[in-house]
This record gives structure tokens, C-alpha cells and sequence, in this order.
């Protein structure tokens, strides 16, 4: 699953990030394509890296439900 999101666009991160913010709730597989996209070389903006670190700050404090 780790070398699905590579070569996709920084759109389709913040299509992620917005569908998570809204629903409340994140797949397994949003989970990997956000931290692969945070952890690769991969260009994606400061706010995006500190919107997907809000995410996984969400998950941690249980403001966020993970879903299969």
C-alpha cells in the first residue's frame, strides 16, 4: 500500500485532508497515502505537512475515528 500514493498530485492530498476534516473519520488506507505523503520525498506545501499533522495529533487524542 506504501507506493499507491506516489506520483499523485498535492490536489489529491488536500481532497484527503478536506474529506477527513468534514466526516470525521479516516480509512487505513487515507492513513497511509498521508503519511507516506509525509514521509517521502515529496513536495507538499508547509500547510498541508501541518494540516496532516493535525490529523494524526486528531487520531491520537481520539478526535477522530479510523475506520477500515
Amino acid at each position: 500500500m506504501r507506493g499507491n500514493f506516489q506520483g499523485k498530485s498535492t490536489v489529491n492530498v488536500k481532497e484527503i485532508i478536506d474529506r477527513i476534516l468534514i466526516s470525521g473519520q479516516v480509512s487505513r488506507e487515507e492513513y497511509m497515502q498521508l503519511t507516506s505523503a509525509i514521509l517521502s520525498d515529496k513536495q507538499i506545501t508547509e500547510e498541508d505537512r501541518r494540516q496532516i499533522n493535525h490529523i494524526f495529533d486528531y487520531l491520537q487524542a481520539g478526535r477522530l475515528k479510523l475506520i477500515d
